[in-house]
């Protein structure tokens, strides 16, 4: 079981490391908004990273915004650095959940991970980088079982609403559940939407070393997962899509490989049937698909270069077309903004034997929240850390590195999320 007491050596339930970052400052607001579902009613935390200076800009902010002036008061703040190992160890033996916000993940995320690891504390990211994410399983799962740490990955936008939206979408289908293919449309505003160029940035040093993570998977010695009733068919590179109806494509973000280990987690572990997952994107109409062939083509070319990858990050904007861009979405953006996922499964009835047959049953399931990247993933990665506080007992019996569908399987983390604004739903 995990171990969620604070103590006198130990005084706080969450850290959040990275706090003065873009992403940061929102997880901030969201922690302070829900102190009152902390253990017993009571959450102690604290902020943290390199600069104290701006660790009381971020407090004074989030004091201003939530009108809570005790923030600036009650919240204790820690100086570590990623470079400063000594620093890192000892912010993570003063927390039970350390949340990381500090990326690209693949540059700074292991030092971090490590030092949870060394000195007990929980780790929890939201990290959409598959090789990050399968690294920290290869090299640190045996080390956080001996340690009874947690280190969860992936517990923002990527990959709680794919992932949970999965296992949602298994435990309401009335039989076994074979295939769910999900279709992700994202909504904005009048002033439109973007993303924060670190998301660019991991996107970019991800594509450059995809080689690099095909030879960490094969590290693993994978058996295939075994498929249940008819394989599913893979969707092509663009296609007109009839249940989102828009022109679509298959969806580059950490789901499909986060999804993956959690069945494979739950069929190992728990002797569960797989299910097989296809993720897909909504893009519009004639004119994106335009914009996205040639944004596509010159990202392509340049990321194979040094040269091409430094001019990528040096200038987001540019080469996606407004998608990213290096000051981030505004807050009148971000309220206008919102996302939905789309769950199409398909399986075989209670009396319908998965081995004979296609699948005789279908179902339909929704996903959907605010702005994907600043609003829902601080609410997911909040009520992850509070689940784990809350409920112990409902995690996996044994410490180790998990995706948020492994270790969240058995808790009411979907409950949570109902009541905070990202609404899992049958249609």
């Amino acid at each position: 079981m995990a171990r969620i007491e604070t103590s006198s050596s130990r005084p706080y339930h969450l850290v959040i490391f990275g706090a003065s970052g873009f992403t940061g400052q929102f997880v901030v607001e969201e922690v302070a908004r829900t102190v009152s579902e902390g253990p017993k009613g009571n959450l102690k935390w604290a902020v943290a990273g390199r600069s104290k200076q701006k660790l009381e800009k971020v407090l004074e902010q989030a004091a201003g915004i939530l009108s809570k002036p005790e923030l600036r008061t009650e919240v204790d703040v820690i100086v570590a650095d990623v470079g400063e190992p000594d620093s890192l160890a000892a912010m993570c033996k003063q927390a039970v959940i350390v949340l990381n916000c500090v990326g690209p993940y693949r540059f700074y995320g292991e030092a971090v991970v490590k030092a949870c690891v060394e000195n007990g504390a929980h780790h929890i990211d939201i990290s959409g980088e598959p090789q990050f994410l399968e690294g920290m399983q290869l090299n640190y799962n045996s080390q956080a079982a001996d340690k009874g740490v947690y280190i969860i990955g992936s517990c923002g936008f990527d990959s709680i609403p794919a992932d949970m939206g999965v296992l949602y979408t298994r435990d309401q289908f009335k039989g076994t559940l074979s295939a769910v293919e999900s279709f992700l449309t994202l909504n904005s505003g009048p002033e439109g939407g973007c993303i924060h160029d670190g998301t660019w940035q991991s996107a970019v040093h991800g594509f450059a070393d995809s080689q690099k993570l095909q030879s960490l998977r094969r590290k693993f010695n994978h058996k295939p997962l075994p498929t249940v009733g008819s394989r599913l068919r893979r969707r092509g590179s663009l296609f007109f899509s009839r249940e989102i109806q828009q022109y679509t494509v298959p969806f580059m973000g950490s789901d499909s490989s986060v999804v993956k280990r959690t069945q494979r987690f739950l069929v190992e572990e728990h002797q569960a049937s797989p299910v097989q997952y296809g993720t897909y994107a909504g893009i519009g109409g004639v004119g994106s698909i335009i914009k996205l062939m040639f944004a596509g083509m010159m990202f392509w070319f340049l990321v194979k270069f040094s040269f091409g990858r430094n001019l990528l990050i040096k200038h987001p904007e540019f080469f996606s077309f407004g998608l990213f861009s290096k000051a981030g979405p505004t807050r009148k953006q971000m309220e206008a903004s919102s996302f939905q996922f789309a769950f199409y499964g398909e399986g075989y009835t209670e009396d319908q034997d998965p081995s004979q047959g296609k699948p005789n049953a279908k179902i339909r399931t929704l996903v959907q929240g605010p702005e994907c990247g600043y609003v829902a993933t601080p609410i997911a990665m909040v009520q992850a850390a509070l689940t784990i506080l809350n409920e112990p007992t409902a995690l996996p019996k044994k410490g180790g590195v998990y995706t948020p569908g492994a270790a969240f399987a058995k808790t009411t983390l979907i409950d949570r999320l109902n009541k905070h604004g990202i609404q899992f739903s049958v249609i």
